[in-house]
């Protein structure tokens, strides 16, 4: 992992947690339209990319729609949760260019932003929000 995300990380543990449920909500789906728009501009450049971009778009949108929060579609899991598989979609969207072999290709751009966004909406969101730490 690059220093500069390792300090990011470092970072969003102490950011503020001004995120509330239905914000957090907006930005997953933002984030996956991302990916999903990637997946589409990538698909003739760069296959593998693209793929890729489609993966992590359908982990953040299946993670969004199985959360108990405003704009979830199941109550599967909690919010709390929740919070723990955005940070662990946020170190596979960082790894996913050296998982799938285009590292070293400019297209890998896309997942270190995505991943430094997921990082930062991650850490500045308030998961104890629906156990009253958030009202």
């Amino acid at each position: 992992m690059p220093l500069w995300e390792q300090g990011t990380r470092a970072l969003a543990r102490r950011m503020p947690k001004v995120i509330s449920p239905t914000t957090h909500a907006a930005a997953d789906y933002a984030i996956a339209g991302i990916f999903f728009l990637g997946a589409a501009w990538l698909w003739k450049r760069n296959r593998r990319a693209a793929v890729g971009s489609l993966l992590c778009g359908g982990a953040k949108v299946a993670n969004a729609l199985l959360t108990d929060y405003p704009g979830g579609a199941v109550a599967a899991i909690s919010y709390r949760t929740h919070g723990s598989l955005d940070a662990s979609i946020a170190g596979i969207t960082a790894s996913t260019p050296m998982l799938m072999g285009f590292s070293d290709q400019p297209e890998a751009r896309l997942f270190s932003i995505q991943a430094l966004t997921e990082t930062v909406v991650s850490g500045m969101t308030d998961y104890g929000y629906y156990e009253g730490d958030g009202e």
